[in-house]
């Protein structure tokens, strides 16, 4: 559904435009209404979800046993920190402040369509995530099988 890289613009009031090339997909399959949160497993980005997709996740996290701590944790990551936002008439959303300090995310962004959802990076973390690279420790059974 979602694929690539944008680089975004925040402007002052944390609205940011979403991508002309998504805007009819996510007005038409989203009802121009996502879900943003925190990604649980990196520092520096959100995700964005669609609100199908989002329920589904929602449920799932929901579901974990609570007497764990890892669980609520995550609990308290995807559904805690969970808001709604919506397209505005001009195809911006603005993303929550808490969300914006809590990733480091001022002015400059990275927007990645990443299949069911999208990740909005941080400028800063995006860059250092991509400078990471994959070792031969890295590679599991699943990665060796696929044909790049």
């Amino acid at each position: 559904m979602f694929q690539g890289e944008t680089a975004i613009t925040i402007d002052d009031k944390g609205r940011l435009a979403v991508p002309t090339a998504y805007r009819e997909l996510v007005a038409r399959e989203c009802d121009n209404r996502l879900v943003i949160t925190y990604n649980p497993f990196e520092s520096g980005s959100l995700y964005l979800y669609p609100l199908s997709i989002w329920e589904r996740v929602r449920d799932q996290v929901n579901k974990l046993p609570k007497a764990k701590a890892v669980n609520r944790t995550m609990q308290l990551k995807l559904v805690g920190a969970a808001a709604f936002v919506e397209l505005d008439g001009n195809g911006r959303i603005t993303v929550p402040p808490s969300h914006r300090a809590a990733v480091g995310i001022e002015k400059k962004a990275v927007l990645l369509g990443m299949g069911d959802k999208f990740e909005l990076w941080s400028e800063q973390a995006h860059h250092a995530q991509i400078r990471q690279t994959i070792s031969d420790d890295d590679l599991s059974d699943e990665l060796l099988d696929l044909q790049l």
